[in-house]
């Protein structure tokens, strides 16, 4: 059934695309309003959204400005790797050692997963392979922290016991890492609950000042090699004043970037999913897009 609404709501994206590419435009779409929206908020939406849905709020005081299918439950892809980050901190104990093992780096290579890179038999500590997990989205490093925390499966029904806890009624974690097993739409969740969840990360301080990072770079020791990581989310490269927070992609979730991002006192808190499975950088030029607009509205 989920797969059959991400079918329908992406059709409609390529249907405004068409309607939009006539007048002129480019081939972007403009988002359609959510079902909720009253006629005044229909007139005055951004312009140039691609997206089976997304959300946009006030990040300081959680009005919504704007919405697209907000409760369409769809694959979330790496963004789950901010629950499991929760799940690591509420457990605690962040100096722990925690080995590299082969597997890790199988299990990431294997599914075509975006990695950290990390060496078998180097040693690091929790709050490392947070960076690791979360700048380069290393699903070598969720391996690792799920069954250091875990075991996985133990692990992963903490996941979703903490969702039930913050309220992401509509989502639900088949892993630790949001790849597409045991099926493409196993783990799933909604633009609403991807904002509530990304809300309940940038309360964080540690979580804060990961994902507003965007390099790490962690000098050898007797321990371990050096590794120096880079992070995924480009919006943070390209728009003065993003402060994070995760990129996410598999075939069937596209390309999805949750967002946040300060101007003037003022903070907006976004969400893309599904901008296309064909295009990496389209869901940073709507988050653009999104946040230009945003600010524009709290003017």
């Amino acid at each position: 059934m989920r797969g059959v609404l991400r079918l329908a709501v992406t059709v409609t994206a390529v249907v405004c695309a068409a309607a939009t590419a006539e007048v002129g435009l480019p081939a972007v779409a403009q988002a359609a309003p959510s079902r909720s929206a009253t006629p005044s908020q229909a007139a005055r939406a951004p312009a140039g959204v691609v997206a089976a849905a997304g959300e946009l709020i006030n990040a300081r005081t959680g009005q919504h400005l704007w919405s697209l299918e907000p409760g369409v439950e769809l694959p979330i892809a790496s963004i789950t790797k901010l629950m499991t980050a929760l799940v690591v901190l509420s457990d605690g104990d962040l100096n722990r050692q925690i080995t590299v093992t082969q597997a890790a780096e199988t299990y990431a290579a294997d599914n075509g997963a975006g990695s950290a890179h990390l060496i078998p038999g180097d040693v690091l500590t929790t709050r490392q392979l947070l960076e690791a997990m979360l700048l380069p989205s290393g699903a070598d490093a969720a391996y690792l922290l799920a069954h250091a925390y875990g075991p996985w499966r133990l692990f992963v029904r903490k996941m979703n016991r903490m969702a039930a806890r913050l309220g992401l009624t509509h989502t639900h974690f088949a892993n630790f890492d949001g790849l597409p097993w045991p099926t493409e739409y196993s783990t799933y969740s909604t633009a609403r609950d991807v904002i509530r969840l990304g809300a309940a990360v940038m309360r964080h301080s540690l979580l804060r000042s990961i994902v507003s990072r965007r390099h790490f770079r962690l000098r050898a020791t007797r321990r371990h090699h050096a590794y120096r990581w880079a992070n995924t989310d480009r919006l943070l490269f390209r728009y003065k004043g993003a402060i994070g927070i995760k990129t996410g992609f598999t075939s069937a979730a596209g390309y999805c970037l949750l967002f946040e991002a300060r101007r003037d006192g003022k903070k907006l808190m976004g969400v893309v999913l599904d901008s296309t499975n064909t295009d990496a950088y389209l869901r940073f030029t709507v988050a653009v897009r999104l946040l230009n607009w945003g600010f524009r509205q709290l003017k």
